[in-house]
Order: C-alpha cells, then structure tokens, then sequence
C-alpha cells in the first residue's frame, strides 16, 4: 500500500482539480479521511482476519462497492444540507466515491501484497495493475524510519505527489482560461 500521507495526497489533489470553486471548507477533510478509511481492514489482523480472506487487507474494505455506500453515508451525514440529488449533491458523492477508489487504484499500482479485491463481494478475486511502479509501504510505522520507508517516499513523491501536484496546477490553468 501507498502510506497514509500519500492516499490523502491523492484525495486532496483529487478534490482541489475537481470540485467546484465555492466547495464547503468541511468538504476537504472529510474526502481526505475517505481515502484513508479503506485501510481501516488493517486493525481487522488483530482479529485474526487472514490478509487473503474477504475482509482481510485489501479485500472488501477496498472495493469500490463498499465506497457507494460509505459516500451515501458521508452525504447523509455531512451534506444533509444540501438538496438531495441536486447537481452539487452529486458531485460531492462522486468525489467522495472517487477518494475513496482512488486508494484501492494507488494500491494496484504497488510492488507487493496480494492484490486489490476490486469486485468485492461479488468476487474475491484480487488484482494488480499489470505495471506497479510504487514501493509497497510497510504497516508497521518504525519500518517508516528505514532504508525501505526512504525508498517508500522517494516513489510515493515520484508517482504520487508529483502527478498530483500537475493535476491541480493543469485544472487551475484550464480554470484560470474560463
């Protein structure tokens, strides 16, 4: 997996090149801890929850299927305020939905575990994306401070971050043109 910092990264750029210019300031936190709440399955080992199984890592946690219903959830709890099925209504939910995807895709994209369960639970099936340029993060937080956390950000800043940081230059600009 990506770490932490980088499926906010991912959210945050998500949501700064895509929604609209007069966005709530509450909008921006809660699409960030969507993107990070699918590895809410990790506490799920000290359960003894096996990696492979549906509800192990990167299993149904990750599926965008469940992300439909965490971003109705959110909606219901954080946008009550807004017309039900409006125009903004919806793409709030899609940019919760998208957050929330987002981190299942990051982690298709990296060099370990053993796949993203993308069609849960229809199937349990995982999935890798057939090229996985990202260094595999580690879960314990002291292998951050090693040789691996070192090379975990230099590829997260390569692959992530940067391309992030040119998706909310490019939406400025094209917005800028408007």
């Amino acid at each position: 997996m990506p770490s932490v910092f980088s499926h906010a990264a991912a959210a945050a750029a998500i949501s700064l090149a895509l929604a609209p210019k007069d966005t709530p300031g509450r909008f921006w936190p809660i699409a960030i801890v969507t993107a990070i709440l699918p590895d809410a399955d990790t506490a799920l080992f000290y359960l003894r929850i096996p990696y492979p199984a549906v509800l192990g890592h990167r299993g149904f946690f990750h599926s965008p299927f469940l992300g439909l219903f965490v971003s109705l959830g959110l909606m219901v709890v954080f946008f009550h305020d807004l017309a039900l099925f409006s125009p903004r209504w919806w793409v709030y939910f899609f940019l919760l939905w998208l957050a929330w995807t987002s981190h299942g895709l990051l982690d298709a994209l990296t060099n370990g575990g053993r796949g993203v369960a993308f069609f849960s639970p229809f199937s349990s099936k995982r999935f890798f994306f057939p090229w996985t340029p990202i260094q595999v993060a580690p879960i314990r937080i002291k292998s951050f401070f090693s040789s691996w956390g070192l090379s975990v950000f230099k590829s997260e800043l390569l692959w992530i971050w940067t391309p992030g940081l040119i998706l909310v230059l490019l939406s400025r600009l094209i917005r800028s043109k408007m």
